[in-house]
């Protein structure tokens, strides 16, 4: 006689065996909980080089507006106008490096060293008033407040981390710039099937809106810097270029970057004597106005308008979160946000019934 070979085995459930329905519905939405908060852990973990790819995607896109502006005129393909503007990107940088590099490290160098002078200055008037207590409290007030400006005015001693950043993110974006369509194709993939077009219509919309911010952005960054050159040099105020250099470069972050480049002119002004401060607060005055009433609304009309209050909150929001790089990247995050929500109220719309379908609904359930 043969033995059964499931004589022994025991017939009882196991204590760790699932058969509640309800525990395993249970069980199944606390994973969804649960990887849910390690995406988002490991996004806080990897936020800088997260916020390096989206400067890489904003820097294709720059090229991208670059090769559809060439596809207007040239009836060449697509590969040789991006080297186009490429090469074009890479004379400007080399040819104004190569003419006022010198000169502008000299600048930047006298410039910082300005800076300390007037803020000792400050800081011994404002404690000889009363004003504060002593002179180390202003001071480390003033570098919690203007730590971009610290930042601003000491990239020289911190030039091989921000090169190789800024290479990384020319790299992203040329790849990208390169074939936009795998890429495109790539993040449909990742997408249901069944809400694919909407993703790609969606995508296509927060592209144009991002090419079009960045085109006025770079129109009015361009006019901003040479108008503040060209002032500060008929004024006769010192360092005039590199203050105009740096005023076009903070130009492309609005609010924030016209009150920091706005103080450095001025701290640079009164250390060349009180009636260059004077100059130089004029000079602010009128070009900032004259960018906002004119140049901003024309801007505006072409492109993007983003409201003032909306742009500001997001500035400070991703400042605090992400430092300055964040600062930087707010503007084109909040339009491709503002580009989705839009986009999401739109389909609300399109799917919700309208009136007269509502009588009918009513009409024909009586």
């Amino acid at each position: 006689m043969t033995e059964r070979p499931d004589a022994g085995l025991v017939t009882e459930p196991s204590p760790h065996e699932l058969r509640d329905p309800a525990m395993r519905f249970e069980l199944r939405r606390a994973s969804v909980w649960l990887g849910l908060a390690a995406v988002m852990a490991l996004v806080v973990i990897l936020i800088q080089p997260i916020l390096v790819i989206l400067a890489g995607l904003v820097f294709a896109s720059m090229l991208d507006g670059g090769v559809r502006l060439l596809g207007r005129y040239l009836r060449i393909s697509r590969g040789w106008r991006l080297l186009i503007v490429v090469v074009l990107t890479v004379l400007f940088i080399g040819l104004t490096v190569y003419k006022t590099g010198a000169g502008i490290v000299v600048q930047f160098q006298q410039l910082q060293a300005t800076l300390m002078v007037q803020f000792d200055r400050l800081s011994h008037w404002a404690a000889a008033q009363g004003i504060v207590p002593g002179t180390e409290d202003l001071k480390g007030l003033a570098q919690q407040a203007m730590g971009s400006v610290g930042k601003l005015t000491s990239w020289i001693g911190t030039a091989l981390g921000a090169i190789s950043t800024l290479f990384i993110i020319m790299v992203i974006g040329l790849f990208v710039a390169m074939e936009p369509k795998i890429y495109d194709r790539g993040l449909q993939w990742m997408v249901p099937t069944d809400q694919r077009a909407e993703f790609a219509l969606t995508l296509e919309r927060m592209a144009k809106q991002l090419r079009r911010l960045l085109a006025g952005r770079l129109a009015g960054m361009a006019f901003e810097g040479v108008l503040m050159w060209i002032a500060l040099s008929i004024a006769g105020i010192p360092m005039a270029l590199v203050l105009g250099i740096i005023t076009g470069m903070l130009a492309f972050i609005p609010n924030i970057g016209a009150f920091i480049s706005g103080v450095l002119m001025i701290s640079v002004g009164f250390s060349a004597g009180i009636d260059k401060g004077l100059w130089a607060i004029v000079i602010y005055f009128v070009v900032q106005t004259f960018d906002g009433w004119v140049v901003i609304p024309l801007v505006a009309k072409k492109t993007v308008d983003l409201p003032p209050a909306l742009t500001l909150s997001m500035q400070i929001l991703f400042s605090a979160l992400f430092g300055l790089l964040g600062l930087a990247l707010a503007d084109p995050l909040t339009a491709m946000i503002k580009v989705a929500m839009e986009r999401n109220s739109e389909r609300a719309m399109e799917t919700a019934p309208t009136p007269a379908r509502r009588g009918r609904q009513k009409a024909g359930g009586s």
